[in-house]
């Protein structure tokens, strides 16, 4: 028997070198020739496609679904879900999870891809029992990857487990492209010779081995392979369809798939890569061996670099890369994929930015040490956990026994809101609640994508703001007019002149969107209170009050696009 393929072009190759931007329309056109080729599955939704398509494309991810389903007639469309974590970056109650599968199959999804960041199974059951039940093919995933805490045998175990509970097939998740040769052919034999279900091999060409580590996976009897066409390919990304499939022609794992085909379908895509050409990077196209000591995955490092150049700061590249495995070893050795390598990744930017390890630490850090992503594969370091969560003790209990329903109030709040229009959209609002009710409301707008002449020359910082709103309340329309106050941002080159900022300024450290302001004028506060919640790089991030004394002046509202730098609130420190 053949191989199969798994074709991964309109998701995680896309996400992997260009942070998932590729539109909607850019896949329609080639859809039906997709559909022709006779892949195992179209990977074309879940990950990070969801997030990016309401934050940044202004396009509506079930429409997405529903409008390839429509071209899609033949191939199983398939989605990459983060067991209890769906498509976000903390664990949801099980009502909107069973509600999302639901929803994901009515609107075209065959093949639910199931894993878990910390490979801890009880963070999958709900999911892979929920899929099965509107028969769904459930591939489980395992979450590769190399530490003191991982071996081979532990994989197996997994392996085993998925099978029994009742799993279609096992994906082997190298998200980071660190399996080499040896190490697919001794996994792969020793999981085909407990489980009897289809094996899948995922990988990246991040080191450079995944094309061999593919074929000698093959030799030991992997069953299918994920791959991207070649325009999409390579980097961080996927093997090449067409090379793959042209390797294994004429031996006892060819395809069958027709070459002349695959190249056509090739050509769309190299002409639709010149279109997203200013958002390739040297980092994600080109292979390198740094991967097996940092091991960021694909989709995370392209997304890295673009964070990096959001804060101003991809010259602490190199740093963060060093900073990662540091972090990852103090949080006990999670494999790092979404959502821990957002986790790990946005700490390491947050311990060079700040010039001191955990002096800034995420909301989702102090969650992760106290137990509410599951268990850590391996001990943490007792005296980071203490400095992030003080004496508070992690919690051993499936975290999402812990979440009560969230969608009676959710709907509550949407209907208030005005943004339910279709039962998607309850989920929608359910995932991404501050990015959702703007997208649900039609407030944002379509990135702007540069041309490769301006690329490189353009820099980040938060657009300017209105200065005149109309603002409807209970149905009547007032305008109102913003000034600016005490010049409001003052920019990082600034801030780094004492002299120049108010007595007791409360600055904020990284650029971002703020999320939530805690603290109101007039306000006591007490030294390491939290004043405001800003949410940078996907994560949220807590300011806290210097020291003690008495709110002044805030400068900031709910919903702002800040730089690093600014002043957002003024204390007068306590005598």
């Amino acid at each position: 028997m053949g191989i199969l393929l798994t074709d991964t072009t309109l998701r995680d190759a896309h996400q992997s070198l260009i942070a998932t931007r590729m539109r909607t329309n850019d896949m329609l056109p080639i859809a039906e020739e997709l559909d022709k080729v006779g892949f195992f599955s179209l990977e074309v939704w879940g990950g990070a496609t969801f997030d990016t398509c309401i934050r940044f494309l202004n396009e509506d991810p079930w429409e997405r679904l529903r409008r390839l389903r429509e071209k899609v007639k033949n191939t199983r469309l398939q989605m990459l879900l983060r067991g209890q974590n769906l498509v976000g970056y903390r664990h949801y109650a099980d009502d909107v999870l069973k509600e999302f599968i639901r929803l994901a199959v009515r609107n075209g999804i065959d093949v639910f891809r199931i894993f878990d960041a910390l490979n801890d199974i009880r963070n999958m059951k709900l999911a892979i029992q929920v899929a099965k039940d509107y028969k769904a093919h459930v591939q489980g995933a395992i979450s590769y990857t190399i530490s003191p805490v991982h071996a081979t045998d532990k994989f197996v175990k997994m392996a085993v487990e998925l099978e029994q509970l009742g799993c279609d097939s096992v994906c082997i998740k190298d998200m980071a492209g660190l399996i080499s040769p040896a190490a697919a052919t001794e996994l792969t034999k020793a999981i085909k010779s407990q489980v009897k279900i289809p094996l899948d091999l995922h990988s990246h060409c991040s080191s450079g081995m995944a094309p061999s580590s593919y074929y000698a996976a093959a030799l030991a009897g992997v069953d299918i392979l994920d791959t991207a066409f070649s325009a999409f390919g390579w980097g961080t990304s996927q093997p090449p369809t067409e090379s793959m499939a042209a390797a294994f022609e004429g031996t006892s794992h060819d395809t069958g798939l027709d070459l002349e085909l695959l190249y056509q379908i090739g050509e769309y895509f190299a002409s639709l890569s010149e279109k997203y050409r200013a958002l390739f990077t040297a980092e994600t196209t080109r292979p390198s061996v740094n991967v097996l000591l940092h091991q960021i995955p694909g989709g995370m490092l392209s997304n890295l670099v673009s964070q990096l150049r959001e804060q101003n700061a991809l010259d602490s590249y190199s740093q963060v890369l060093e900073e990662v495995p540091r972090v990852r070893a103090d949080l006990g050795y999670p494999p790092l994929v979404t959502p821990t390598s957002q986790i790990v990744g946005t700490q390491a930017v947050l311990n060079v930015l700040s010039g001191a390890r955990y002096k800034q630490v995420t909301q989702e850090v102090r969650n992760y040490l106290l137990g509410q992503y599951g268990r850590p594969p391996g001990e943490v370091n007792e005296e980071v956990r203490r400095q992030v969560t003080g004496e508070d003790k992690p919690i051993d209990a499936r975290p999402a026994d812990l979440i009560k329903s969230e969608l009676p109030k959710l709907k509550k709040e949407g209907q208030k809101l005005g943004i339910l229009h279709r039962e998607e959209d309850l989920i929608t609002y359910a995932l991404y609640p501050q990015v959702a009710v703007k997208f649900l409301r039609g407030e944002i707008r379509e990135e702007v994508m540069p041309s490769p002449a301006e690329a490189p020359a353009k820099t980040s910082r938060a657009p300017d703001l209105p200065t005149e709103f109309s603002v409807d309340v209970d149905g009547e329309v007032f305008n109102i007019r913003v000034t600016s106050v005490l010049g409001k941002a003052i920019q990082v080159e600034e801030a780094k002149k004492p002299a120049e900022l108010p007595a007791g300024a409360v600055v904020s450290p990284i650029q971002g969107m703020v999320l939530a302001v805690k603290a109101r004028i007039g306000d006591r506060v007490n030294k390491g209170e939290v004043l405001l919640v800003i949410e940078a790089m996907k994560m949220q991030n807590q300011i806290v009050s210097p020291h003690a004394g008495v709110i002044k002046k805030i400068l900031t509202f709910q919903g702002e696009l800040v730089n690093a730098g600014d002043v957002l609130i003024v204390l007068e420190p306590e005598k």
